[in-house]
């Protein structure tokens, strides 16, 4: 009977110490989503700077300073709208070996003191997210024949806080408005889901995706 007991004990501090470690194997495989995910949208949001980039390298000098104004004057405003802050986006120039580059900056002006930092090293990925959909926007009206279509985005500002989310999507509205665009997006987020003009939902049933107009929002 002892011997039973003991091994019934011995087999509960297993027990216990292999949920205690599957619980920590689950939070690390979570953290792991999410980084993984963070490091796709940099990788996105990186690519899309080049681009940019690309297209002040093939403008001339004069047409380059217009883009720049116009982008650093579209996506302050954007950053503006959805933080409703006086946070600012801006572009240096410069040749290196004959070729145009350019470096992004954030600017804070808090109390007097002016703080400028590179938009991957600012706070929250919101911030990213946000720029990133101004630079798509810029991108397409400044592209020389502009290109014509919808903006279509997947899952736009996936780490803004809901904080800001009916901000966004008011900003999306309007922009679609003023460039006179259509706007697709694929979302998980009900909030910016909600502020769409028609909203479908798309269901995963035996391996069959089905696709139904949500009458909540419609």
């Amino acid at each position: 009977m002892n011997d039973l007991t003991a091994l019934k004990s011995n087999y509960n501090q297993y027990y216990d110490y292999f949920q205690r470690e599957k619980g920590k194997r689950d939070i690390l495989e979570k953290q792991n989503k999410k980084l993984l995910s963070e490091i796709d949208s940099f990788i996105e949001n990186v690519e899309l700077l080049e681009k940019v980039i690309l297209l002040f390298q093939k403008t001339s000098e004069y047409a380059r300073e217009q883009s720049k104004l116009q982008i650093q004057n579209l996506v302050t405003k954007c950053l503006q709208f959805v933080f409703d802050s006086t946070i600012e986006f801006e572009i240096d120039l410069y040749e290196q070996r004959n070729t145009a580059n350019a470096d992004f900056f954030i600017v804070n002006n808090e109390s007097d003191v002016i703080i400028r930092t590179k938009p991957e090293l600012s706070n929250g990925g919101g911030v990213i997210d946000i720029i990133a959909i101004a630079l798509r926007i810029s991108f397409l009206e400044l592209t020389d024949p502009r290109v014509e279509g919808p903006l279509i985005f997947d899952e736009p500002a996936k780490h803004l806080s809901d904080d800001y989310i009916f901000n966004i999507g008011d900003f999306l509205k309007e922009t679609a408005k003023m460039f006179d665009r259509q706007i697709i997006m694929i979302t998980h987020n009900n909030h910016l889901a909600a502020l769409a003009d028609r909203s479908y939902i798309v269901d995963l049933i035996d391996n069959i995706s089905e696709v139904s107009l949500n009458l909540e929002i419609d």
